[in-house]
């Protein structure tokens, strides 16, 4: 049997219809329940915030959460040593929302304003992830089909039937993300109202590729 294996690439571009802020609560604390009480109080904190200007505490959501010792180096006689200084917790979260730039710039004040100081990143992505992972793969398809017709044309054969498709829906990126680990400035402190941030998000962009193998006639 004579086959002929092709890769095809696909590629999208979409406009991002979804924002997504990323936060990142830390601190540290000389006792172990005192890390988890400090989280959990600072977690409680962005609940309230985001539930009062109308989004579900639900919608806070865990990405990761650790809790390691932490140490502190100091010199003695001389010698450089380490100390335990207690233990450090790491939250981190995120809320997802509709494109708004209005809700963002209240959200962005009134973290500004939260006692729990959180770091946090802005990123940008698409409501219907799986409906533009299912485009991306219908056009690196098509984009196989394409080159195999073409290949068999040129060598005077005809395409038969697929014999097998490699594909692997695997680390497709489809956020794009312009602002990254901002803090807020001791003077936002006092902000009140909403805070307004200047960013135009670049479309969502992503290519992903498929083999396929026809027998050729």
């Amino acid at each position: 049997m004579k086959t002929i294996k092709v890769t095809g690439t696909g590629q999208i571009r979409r406009r991002p219809d979804r924002t997504r802020i990323t936060l990142t609560l830390e601190g540290v604390s000389p006792e172990y329940g005192e890390a988890i009480r400090r989280s959990a109080e600072a977690t409680e904190q962005l609940k309230d915030l985001i539930e009062a200007r109308g989004i579900a505490r639900s919608e806070l959501k865990t990405l990761d959460f650790n809790i390691d010792t932490e140490y502190e180096g100091y010199e003695e006689n001389g010698i450089y040593k380490q100390r335990f200084a207690g233990y450090r917790f790491r939250h981190l979260t995120k809320v997802e929302f509709d494109a708004d730039s209005d809700l963002l710039g209240r959200l962005l004040s009134a973290f500004a304003r939260c006692p729990a100081k959180p770091e946090f990143r802005i990123s940008f992505t698409v409501k219907d992830p799986e409906a533009a992972k299912t485009a991306l793969l219908g056009n690196a398809v098509a984009d196989a089909k394409a080159k195999a017709e073409a290949l068999a044309k040129a060598a005077g054969v005809r395409l038969g039937a697929i014999r097998r498709i490699d594909y692997s829906r695997a680390g497709i990126d489809l956020e794009v993300r312009p602002v990254n680990r901002l803090m807020m400035a001791k003077d936002c402190s006092e902000a009140t109202g909403s805070l307004a941030l200047d960013v135009e998000p670049d479309d969502v962009t992503a290519s992903d590729t498929v083999t396929i193998l026809w027998e050729i006639e």
